[in-house]
């Protein structure tokens, strides 16, 4: 883990600052032996944070929505009996004072929560004045600014220990996962907030045990800096998420398998091999610039001529038929559907705008 992110980890007052850093317990504290049995289990793993949902926004009523308060209690048992950190999830004033006075030690605010600007500025205003570490959540929907804006909101109340926790985005279109990933947004946002530590959730990505163990190894490939897992005693009988929920001992077989990769190296060797490779990357990206130059030149030479004889721009079926040959031709070059689809799209929008401007004159 770079020094930076260490001492972040430090001062939130954990002994084990090795990467990754564990989160791991249940979806929802269901019961006093239920959450101080995941505990013990986790203590005898060394883990050092435990999470648990005491309030669970639902999508619809009458699901179950959390033991409320009462699993404070729980939490703090957890604390006094195993010394481990707790954490939850809260979402609006009430549930800061109440986890506060309960003396939970990190809080983290959910995808439900982040999307809301109001609710964010309200949760940073019950904080000024406190030293908590914070975990913020991506929201639901995919934006970045929104996930950038909530961080700037909590750290604008004076907190300085902040992390952000990458639990995929909601969408409609089919998937394996639960919530589509889409790598690139955390990779944006670190790239804007470098000094905050990236957590990722697998759990909420996968929506499935199964994948849990591929999404957190292709995170920690990634550079994140932690992982939070949801943990459950009893996973199929879980009241919430059972099926994203592993076992004590299946988490622990998770984390023994996964593989931990240098950030940097410092072999003379290897650092010269991967110059000479970027020069080579640096050179294609040149060409594809005078490539892309080119095209849109016709584009707009195309723009001409619709502009000349009251032709639309937008021409959906050529659009579909460019679409449709992209994907083929990507294929046969092993590029995937989903690259060539974005590429291909922004490409065409340039060029839309190109001759939209043109229209316009």
């Amino acid at each position: 883990m770079e020094t930076k992110t260490r001492s972040l980890f430090e001062n939130w007052g954990l002994q084990n600052t090795d990467r990754p850093v564990v989160i791991a317990g249940p979806c929802s504290a269901e019961s006093e032996e239920q959450v101080l049995d995941i505990a013990k289990q986790l203590k005898d793993q060394n883990i050092e944070i435990y999470r648990a949902g005491i309030w669970k926004p639902r999508t619809r009523p009458n699901s179950f929505e959390g033991v409320g308060s009462v699993g404070l209690d729980w939490l703090k048992l957890v604390k006094q009996e195993y010394g481990l950190k707790i954490t939850t999830e809260v979402a609006n004033v009430k549930h800061v004072y109440e986890a506060l006075k309960a003396g939970v030690d990190i809080l983290w605010i959910g995808a439900r929560t982040t999307v809301n600007p109001f609710a964010i500025q309200e949760i940073a205003d019950a904080l000024k004045g406190v030293d908590i570490p914070v975990l913020v959540k991506n929201p639901i929907n995919p934006d970045v600014d929104l996930w950038q804006g909530a961080i700037e909101r909590i750290a604008g109340a004076g907190i300085d220990k902040i992390g952000a926790i990458h639990r995929g985005f909601s969408s409609f279109d089919k998937s394996k996962y639960r919530n589509i990933p889409k790598w690139e947004l955390p990779i944006e946002l670190r790239r804007r907030m470098p000094e905050i530590p990236m957590i990722c959730d697998p759990s909420h990505i996968s929506g499935r045990r199964d994948l849990i163990e591929a999404v957190s190894q292709k995170s920690l490939d990634l550079n994140y800096d932690g992982l939070m897992i949801e943990t459950h005693n009893n996973p199929d009988e879980a009241w919430s998420d059972a099926k994203q929920q592993v076992s004590p001992s299946q988490l622990k077989e998770i984390l023994s398998n996964l593989v931990l990769r240098n950030v940097n190296s410092k072999d003379p060797a290897l650092l010269h091999d991967l110059e000479e490779l970027r020069g080579q990357i640096d050179a294609y990206d040149k060409e594809l610039f005078k490539i892309l130059e080119e095209r849109m030149k016709v584009a707009v030479k195309i723009g001409e001529y619709k502009k000349a004889h009251n032709i639309t721009v937008l021409q959906p079926e050529r659009w579909q038929e460019i679409l449709n040959k992209t994907i083929e031709e990507g294929k046969a070059h092993d590029l995937s559907s989903e690259f060539v689809t974005k590429l291909f799209t922004a490409i065409h929008q340039e060029s839309i705008n190109k001759q939209t401007k043109l229209m316009r004159k």
